[in-house]
């Protein structure tokens, strides 16, 4: 991998980083319309400048408990897989840059298929960081479903 900078963000403890070049915005939180039949991940629906725009909450594709927006909470503005894509996370902690000697590959021990989101992991101020691949985070079955969604919601001009 490459010299890379990396949007990093909290969820949980945990440190994350995406690149800076895959993310189209970040915005602090707005209105959710809660959609039925979503996906167990999906938060609800946004409407961004006009688009419609999935919420998809991070703590819970990483098992943690979800908790109540507050001032810190943030909407990282995506895509996955050609999917528009808002990623909620518990606070933004900066742009950081990481050399290429600094990136190290994901553990066999920890690569799956419920953590293809995972590019590589780094070093930041001491802690980890888990680099993230954006077309990793929506299972193809998540990504047929809101899509799906999105559809129905242009459809009825929600």
């Amino acid at each position: 991998m490459e010299s890379t900078k990396q949007a990093i963000f909290k969820c949980g403890e945990e440190n994350y980083g995406l690149d800076i070049m895959s993310i189209i915005s970040i915005e602090k939180t707005i209105s959710i319309k809660k959609v039925a039949n979503s996906p167990k991940n999906m938060k609800g629906i946004m409407d961004l400048r006009g688009d419609k725009i999935p919420v998809y909450s991070l703590r819970s594709k990483f098992g943690l408990e979800e908790k109540e927006e507050d001032p810190d909470t943030r909407l990282m503005i995506t895509s996955s897989n050609g999917t528009p894509i808002a990623l909620e996370v518990d606070k933004m902690e900066g742009i950081a840059e990481f050399e290429a000697e600094q990136i190290l590959e994901v553990p066999p021990l920890v690569r799956s298929k419920n953590t293809s989101y995972m590019k590589a992991v780094t070093k930041n101020k001491d802690r980890l960081v888990i680099l993230m691949d954006p077309e990793g985070i929506l299972s193809e079955e998540e990504q047929n479903n809101i899509k799906e969604i999105i559809k129905k919601a242009k459809a009825k001009g929600e």
